[in-house]
């Protein structure tokens, strides 16, 4: 298969290659990585005509440069980052092509956090246990097999054979991405502990604004407000899913994201749904968010109906 190939001049502080994620090992210990955004990652690969999974570059708070080495069409939707093509302005959420010596910059992020890099046919990389998403901390994945984030020098491969569906000109429905500068309501679905947090604690969790703290990353992302307090102070360490909401001794919520270990032992106020969790990665330190209820009927409808816009 001929190979293209696009060389980074400059990576910014995090880019990684993301395809869905890294199923059936956390067994092993092995955390899934994957899109910290799957709604802007899933629309930068349908805008190509991509199936669901094909990797994509993820973008953490922008600064990347890179060159055409072949032509090549691409797509980009998440976060606004001032794209420009050899100086001229591109439109996020719309397919368009790199020739030989094109250049692509990305300024710093203006609105969210991320934004998602989609060529025709997808990235290509080898697959670590059974995928080619890269995280960091566990040195898996990525365009060099060992988790490592772009530098500068590195070329992210594809296949110059690829079709984009006979270039659809395909543009996103209303609404397919959020607002990135409205403060937004999470929903989550409350947890096999929530009964242990007192009365107060809960109705201020859900009554309260949310700030979200500079600490945070792809592995969690940690909530400044009211102090959430919990009868049980520890657990046995049990599993953990995409959006856990653990509640430390400190009493502030830690959302766990894609990178997060695969148990802990902190009491948990609930689980964010996997929507609600993209919502959450493209939240700038300091905006604050809201929490709402929901149920596991209801947050499957909802992921149910997302997906049935990249059905086959």
């Amino acid at each position: 298969m001929p190979h293209g190939y696009l060389t980074i001049t400059r990576p910014g502080p995090l880019s990684t290659l993301q395809d869905a994620g890294r199923f059936g090992v956390r067994h092993l210990g092995v955390t899934q990585g994957g899109p910290a955004d799957l709604q802007a990652w899933a629309w930068a690969n349908w805008l190509l005509g991509n199936a669901w999974g094909c990797a994509a570059l993820e973008i953490t708070l922008g600064g990347l440069t890179l060159m055409a080495e072949q032509p090549c069409t691409l797509a980009l939707c998440g976060a606004e980052m001032q794209a420009h093509r050899n100086g001229q302005p591109l439109t996020n959420t719309q397919p368009f092509t790199l020739a030989i010596g094109d250049v692509l910059t990305l300024g710093m992020a203006r609105t969210g956090v991320r934004a998602y890099l989609a060529v025709v046919g997808g990235f290509i990389a080898k697959p670590v246990l059974g995928s080619t998403a890269g995280v960091v901390r566990d040195k898996l994945g990525g365009h060099k097999e060992d988790g490592s984030k772009l530098a500068a020098g590195d070329t992210l491969l594809f296949s110059t054979t690829a079709i984009a569906n006979a270039m659809l000109e395909r543009a996103l429905p209303d609404h397919a991405l959020p607002d990135y500068t409205a403060e937004p309501t999470l929903d989550l679905i409350p947890g096999a502990q929530f009964r242990f947090f007192d009365d107060h604690s809960v109705i201020a969790a859900y009554s309260q604004p949310w700030r979200l703290d500079p600490r945070s990353d792809r592995m969690g992302i940690r909530l400044q407000g009211p102090i959430l307090h919990c009868s049980i102070d520890s657990l046995i360490s049990e599993g953990l899913t995409l959006g856990a909401v653990q509640i430390p001794p400190d009493g502030q919520p830690i959302v766990l994201l894609n990178d997060r270990q695969t148990i802990g032992g902190y009491p948990r106020l609930g689980t964010l749904t996997p929507l609600a969790c993209a919502r959450l990665a493209q939240c700038q330190p300091g905006q604050t968010l809201r929490l709402a209820t929901t149920t596991a009927a209801q947050a499957q409808q909802q992921y149910r109906k997302f997906r049935a816009n990249f059905a086959e």
